[in-house]
């Protein structure tokens, strides 16, 4: 049974870990295309969207955009990328500003700079993030602390009651 107090806390930190690798991931690659200085002009072959979630009695659907750049680099090569939660205000035929790195032209984005911005997203992000790690982790250091499943009791033994606390219960 106490394989639980850490298995489940363990899985939980593993994936804030994995999110907040996705979330540093994530901003370093927009960083990197905005900073790089190199932009072309694209335009939108196709946009469309997806939905995910659960048909349950309350319908929480989640609905996402897509679209599909294609734009040609300083070198000459014609370059298509996907891109997630752009602007609905773009469709089909539109022409946008990517910014992309020359090592990978695959990994641009149609997002304007907004570096206060992500930074202020990634932060909030993080910050949550390692609370609920510190949370879980927490849990798993002071599990047995403050509760002793073995016995039933707090703590495991007479020494660990507070000093008013009554020990001349009747036994059967």
């Amino acid at each position: 049974m106490d394989v639980i107090f850490y298995l489940v806390p363990s899985l939980m930190l593993a994936g804030a870990l994995a999110m907040a690798a996705v979330v540093i991931h994530r901003s370093r690659r927009l960083a990197a295309a905005w900073n790089s200085g190199l932009t072309a002009e694209a335009r939108c072959l196709r946009t469309y969207t997806t939905t995910s979630g659960s048909a349950g009695e309350h319908h929480h659907t989640r609905t996402t955009l897509h679209h599909v750049y294609e734009f040609t680099t300083r070198d000459g090569r014609p370059v298509r990328f996907e891109e997630e939660n752009g602007p609905g205000t773009v469709i089909e035929g539109d022409f946008v500003t990517v910014h992309y790195v020359p090592e990978h032209p695959e990994r641009a984005t149609a997002r304007p700079p907004m570096r206060g911005r992500l930074m202020a997203e990634s932060g909030v992000l993080l910050v949550f993030l390692g609370v609920f790690a510190a949370f879980c982790v927490a849990f798993m250091i002071g599990v047995h602390t403050f509760f002793d499943l073995a016995d039933g009791v707090f703590g495991s033994g007479t020494d660990d009651l507070p000093a008013d606390f009554p020990t001349d219960f009747p036994t059967p």
